[in-house]
């Protein structure tokens, strides 16, 4: 079975690029045969980077690369900044031609919001008419697919729930004392490319109460990086915060290129992870925390609600004084703590591994691959 992925990819610094090569590991790993046609920068085993960001004809070279490789099936991992201007319209003609040469076609869609704008929806009808299988994180996706999209037939049973994989592994040791800090420390945690809808901001300006109210050693560190210069402003702003913080000798700056084992590295050093975020679809940033046990502190979401009421690996915040009261609450209830800890981690083993998500992949690529032609048992080669 040989799969083609059209995805960004690493060395590229991209959620997406995280997400597909922890996907292609999976699936090579129970013998599947994926290539990866990504945007120039993507690199490694059977990548082809062929078309650029704001390319006006994506979706034709692309296409072009698509039929040298003679995959089986194409599988867009999809983010609306992926594919050039007006949310990535560039990449709508792609699903007409895999259709006019009767190429299965998956789409995951790694951004729905419970409301979505128009060109969203837009954007949307495309995919679902023309992918013969759609993938989504959350069930909430999915309603919100089925809820502004009514003129659409079939889609029940066209959307399949395939959460957010997750490495299962173990914390590194002396990741602190790499770092330089005392092991005696705690570390709170924010993590992610500096956007306006992370809310960092609301952390910076509650931290001094938080520091004042702990009795121990105590530090929030901030790692990050601008990931567009439309967001220049926004680092700025949490920068002046931090410098005129009452408790910035209790913060510190973690910045530049950060590579995967630099990641592991801060993550394994955190003891707790904040996500106050404004606005969220998924987290690939949770799905880390919980494999490292990392229990998070974290807005009201229905993403986040969905996964506590099963498994609860954080404590969820709807007031300003809550992220004070449950940072707090992390920092001294070891009890507590390795409660949330356990729960991350068994979720992770139980629900969402990689294993397991490739699993379902597999199940999803065989059932497009030629469904009706053969009616006997299929021995699949790579």
């Amino acid at each position: 079975m040989r799969i083609a992925f059209v995805s960004t990819y690493p060395p590229i610094e991209c959620g997406i690029a995280t997400y597909t090569s922890f996907l292609t590991e999976a699936l090579r790993a129970k013998e599947v045969d994926v290539y990866i046609i990504s945007h120039y920068g993507g690199q490694g085993k059977n990548v082809f980077s062929c078309f650029d960001y704001e390319d006006r004809d994506l979706s034709y070279k692309i296409f072009d690369m698509i039929i040298r490789l003679s995959p089986d099936l194409v599988h867009v991992q999809h983010e609306f900044n992926l594919f050039g201007r007006q949310y990535g319209v560039s990449i709508v003609p792609l699903y007409f031609q895999l259709k006019m040469t009767n190429i299965p076609c998956v789409t995951t869609l790694h951004t729905i919001y419970e409301k979505n704008i128009f060109e969203h929806k837009i954007l949307f009808s495309c995919f679902l008419n023309y992918s013969d299988k759609l993938i989504v994180h959350e069930k909430f996706q999915k309603q919100a697919l089925i809820n502004e999209l009514d003129r659409v037939d079939g889609l029940d049973e066209k959307i399949s729930v395939i959460p957010h994989g997750a490495r299962e592994l173990n914390n590194i040791p002396d990741a602190k004392k790499k770092l330089g800090i005392d092991e005696d420390t705690k570390i709170v945690l924010m993590i992610g490319y500096f956007s306006p809808y992370k809310n960092f901001e609301k952390i910076l300006d509650l931290w001094p109460e938080i520091v004042r109210k702990y009795d121990g050693k105590v530090l929030l560190i901030i790692a990050g990086k601008l990931r567009t210069i439309a967001y220049l402003d926004y680092r700025n702003l949490l920068f002046e915060r931090i410098n005129s913080s009452p408790a910035k000798e209790h913060i510190k700056v973690i910045r530049g290129q950060i590579s995967q084992d630099s990641f592991d590295i801060i993550m394994s050093a955190a003891d707790i992870v904040v996500l106050p975020y404004k606005k969220i679809s998924q987290s690939g940033i949770f799905a880390h925390c919980m494999a490292f046990g990392k229990p998070v502190v974290t807005s009201f979401n229905k993403t986040m609600e969905a996964i506590f009421s099963k498994y609860r690996a954080g404590l969820m915040c709807k007031k300003e004084n809550e992220y004070v009261d449950n940072i707090l609450r992390l920092l001294k209830d070891e009890k507590l703590y390795k409660e949330l800890s356990r729960n991350g981690k068994l979720y992770v083993k139980e629900k969402i591994s990689w294993s397991l998500v490739a699993d379902k992949h597999i199940s999803i690529y065989r059932s497009l691959i030629e469904p009706s032609v053969l009616n006997v048992s299929t021995i699949w080669m790579d």
